[in-house]
């Protein structure tokens, strides 16, 4: 039998057999992903071959079938594993917002270097607009202008007055979309908003840390009536990787990809190195410094990591 996991709950998967039948299922065997371990080794989105336990009619996952694409991470428990999640996706939605919480743009360009190396196309969704000042709204204005640039989607939303919803209906229809984002930002009330009937369980921002609490405990995928499946995640906190290099980061910010191939140096790295053009790009403001910064950060940390994994062989 074949089927789709619609939903991951540790160690159960829920499966919707081709002819619509749900079947709770457990993995068979153990699965890694490109030689590097991981924490769970079936993805929602996967397709999976299964065998049936008619004692208790539960499935057993013997086989992932070739994925179209996945989206993966260092897992935030085991840094040497990956997490996957999910696979087999038309594309991906980030949401963000100015305020409540204040805005961590270092999460969009981590959210991308996760998309990016699969060609897996992103829309950075910045909600709850109703909250927005001018000052916020200039802000907006500022990294629509930056993400669009680069040839990325940007739209502003609001689950509380209905802001975008219609446009952002329009984009899932008839695609299996992977929606993301760090807790707080909306994500849930935002989901509900486009499909009330879904009535995900939504949270408040914590009074103490102002930070969002986690509402989503596990990835699920959705069918949604006006068209399409929705693949939601726990709230992400933080975004770290352990199967990239510190020449994968440069190969997927875009627009320095771009301007390295008219660098000096087919290594260069983009910080001191004589005849750079990203550096060039970077001082006439054609390329963004909050791109570049980030972009330095990430580098850093796979080449310490990298360092770390040589040292440990």
């Amino acid at each position: 039998m074949q089927g789709t996991v619609i939903k991951s709950t540790g160690s159960w998967y829920q499966v919707r057999l081709d002819d619509g039948e749900l079947i709770q299922s457990r993995v068979k065997g153990k699965f890694r992903l490109d030689g590097l371990p991981l924490t769970n080794p079936v993805a929602v989105g996967d397709r999976v071959e299964l065998s049936l336990n008619a004692e208790d009619n539960t499935g057993n996952i013997k086989t992932v079938l070739p994925r179209q694409n996945y989206v993966v991470r260092q897992s935030p428990r085991k840094k040497h594993y990956l997490h996957l999640i999910a696979s087999n996706v038309d594309q991906a939605v980030v949401i963000a917002t100015i305020v409540e919480p204040m805005l961590k743009q270092g999460f969009i360009d981590r959210f991308l270097l996760m998309t990016e190396p699969y060609n897996i196309p992103t829309t950075i969704i910045f909600n709850k607009s109703d909250l927005y000042d001018e000052g916020a709204l200039n802000m907006y204005a500022y990294l629509k202008d930056m993400y669009e640039n680069i040839g990325y989607q940007v739209l502003l939303v609001s689950a509380m007055d209905g802001t975008g919803t219609e446009e952002l209906k329009a984009l899932l229809k008839d695609k299996v979309t992977l929606i993301a984002g760090q807790s707080g930002v909306g994500k849930s009330s935002l989901v509900n908003a486009i499909q009330p009937q879904l009535e995900l369980r939504t949270g408040e921002i914590s009074d103490y840390s102002g930070k969002g609490m986690h509402t989503t405990t596990f990835a699920e995928m959705f069918t949604l009536s006006f068209g399409g499946y929705l693949i939601d995640t726990p709230g992400i906190k933080t975004l770290s990787f352990n199967n990239l290099s510190g020449e994968d980061v440069a190969h997927n910010f875009r627009e320095i990809f771009e301007y390295s191939k008219n660098c000096k140096y087919n290594n260069c790295t983009h910080r001191d190195e004589p005849k750079c053009a990203v550096k060039a790009a970077l001082e006439d403001e054609t390329i963004s410094e909050l791109r570049y910064i980030n972009y330095l950060t990430l580098l850093e940390e796979m080449e310490e990591q990298n360092s770390w994994e040589r040292k440990r062989m």
